[in-house]
Protein backbone atom coordinates (compact mmCIF):
# COMPACT_ATOMS: atom_id res chain seq x y z
CA UNK A 1 0.00 0.00 0.00
CA UNK A 2 1.44 3.36 -1.05
CA UNK A 3 1.04 6.33 1.27
CA UNK A 4 -0.23 9.51 -0.29
CA UNK A 5 2.01 12.54 0.12
CA UNK A 6 0.59 15.26 2.36
CA UNK A 7 -1.44 17.88 0.55
CA UNK A 8 0.49 21.06 -0.22
CA UNK A 9 -2.61 23.15 0.48
CA UNK A 10 -5.74 22.50 2.53
CA UNK A 11 -9.07 21.75 0.88
CA UNK A 12 -11.16 24.91 0.64
CA UNK A 13 -14.96 24.88 0.18
CA UNK A 14 -16.99 27.83 -1.07
CA UNK A 15 -20.48 26.85 0.02
CA UNK A 16 -23.75 27.34 -1.85
CA UNK A 17 -25.18 30.86 -1.69
CA UNK A 18 -27.30 31.80 1.32
CA UNK A 19 -30.59 33.66 0.89
CA UNK A 20 -28.71 36.98 0.78
CA UNK A 21 -26.31 35.69 -1.90
CA UNK A 22 -23.31 35.43 0.42
CA UNK A 23 -21.19 32.29 0.43
CA UNK A 24 -19.36 30.79 3.41
CA UNK A 25 -15.71 29.87 2.84
CA UNK A 26 -14.34 27.00 4.94
CA UNK A 27 -11.16 24.99 5.42
CA UNK A 28 -12.24 21.71 6.94
CA UNK A 29 -14.44 22.54 9.94
CA UNK A 30 -13.10 26.09 10.22
CA UNK A 31 -15.03 29.00 8.71
CA UNK A 32 -12.53 31.39 7.12
CA UNK A 33 -15.07 34.04 6.21
CA UNK A 34 -18.20 35.10 4.39
CA UNK A 35 -17.92 36.19 0.76
CA UNK A 36 -20.32 38.33 -1.26
CA UNK A 37 -18.15 38.42 -4.39
CA UNK A 38 -15.20 36.58 -5.91
CA UNK A 39 -12.88 39.34 -4.68
CA UNK A 40 -13.99 38.50 -1.13
CA UNK A 41 -12.89 34.88 -1.60
CA UNK A 42 -9.47 36.09 -2.77
CA UNK A 43 -9.17 38.37 0.28
CA UNK A 44 -10.33 35.65 2.71
CA UNK A 45 -7.68 33.29 1.34
CA UNK A 46 -5.04 36.04 1.50
CA UNK A 47 -5.84 36.67 5.15
CA UNK A 48 -5.55 32.92 5.84
CA UNK A 49 -2.11 32.94 4.14
CA UNK A 50 -3.49 30.86 1.27
CA UNK A 51 -3.13 33.50 -1.43
CA UNK A 52 -1.00 31.25 -3.65
CA UNK A 53 -4.16 29.38 -4.62
CA UNK A 54 -5.52 30.38 -8.05
CA UNK A 55 -9.13 30.93 -6.95
CA UNK A 56 -10.94 30.51 -10.27
CA UNK A 57 -8.95 27.55 -11.57
CA UNK A 58 -7.67 25.57 -8.57
CA UNK A 59 -8.66 21.97 -7.95
CA UNK A 60 -8.10 22.75 -4.27
CA UNK A 61 -11.31 24.77 -4.10
CA UNK A 62 -14.67 23.03 -4.15
CA UNK A 63 -17.43 25.34 -5.39
CA UNK A 64 -20.84 24.20 -4.14
CA UNK A 65 -24.05 25.56 -5.60
CA UNK A 66 -22.31 27.28 -8.50
CA UNK A 67 -18.85 28.30 -9.63
CA UNK A 68 -16.76 31.42 -9.17
CA UNK A 69 -19.08 33.43 -11.43
CA UNK A 70 -22.28 32.54 -9.55
CA UNK A 71 -23.22 35.22 -7.02
CA UNK A 72 -27.04 35.46 -6.82
CA UNK A 73 -28.30 38.94 -6.18
CA UNK A 74 -25.06 40.55 -7.34
CA UNK A 75 -25.47 43.02 -10.17
CA UNK A 76 -22.58 44.60 -11.99
CA UNK A 77 -24.53 47.78 -12.86
CA UNK A 78 -27.21 48.43 -10.26
CA UNK A 79 -30.02 50.63 -11.49
CA UNK A 80 -30.34 54.02 -9.87
CA UNK A 81 -33.72 54.91 -8.33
Amino acid sequence: MTAHPPAEFPRIVVHAPALDGSRRVTEGDVTLGLASHLDDVVEILRMADLDRIEVEESDLIEWQGGGPDDWPGLTENPESP
